[in-house]
């Protein structure tokens, strides 16, 4: 790797970390949040089914005996699979934690 693709990549990354510190959220967005957090949630449970069916295809498509399909290729997408559903079974888990702390608070 040539000093230049080196520099390129560590102003990248710079730049990467100064997006990833400065917020998101505006404080006009603040009152829709609402709407985005559900729009948020919808669309990574629709990633990680996508996630699931694709993982399954790639399992049929080598069980049936394609060629253009690895074993590798396969074990690394229900891998990849198997952990998206894991994450977003931790993030329902922490949901329905954080619902019945506030369904539990006195009025």
């Amino acid at each position: 790797m040539s000093d230049i693709n080196i520099n390129q990549v560590l102003s990248q990354m710079r730049s990467m970390s100064i997006e990833a510190s400065s917020p998101t959220i505006k404080p006009a967005e603040a009152s829709d949040s609402g709407s985005d957090f559900a729009a948020m949630l919808k669309d990574s449970i629709d990633s990680v089914n996508d996630t699931q069916k694709a993982s399954g295809a790639l399992s049929k498509s080598f069980e049936m005996g394609d060629a253009d399909v690895s074993l590798a290729e396969v074990m690394i997408a229900s891998q990849k699979a198997s952990v998206s559903f894991q994450a977003m079974l931790q993030v329902r888990n922490k949901l329905v934690d954080a619902y019945k702390d506030v369904m539990n608070m006195p009025m």
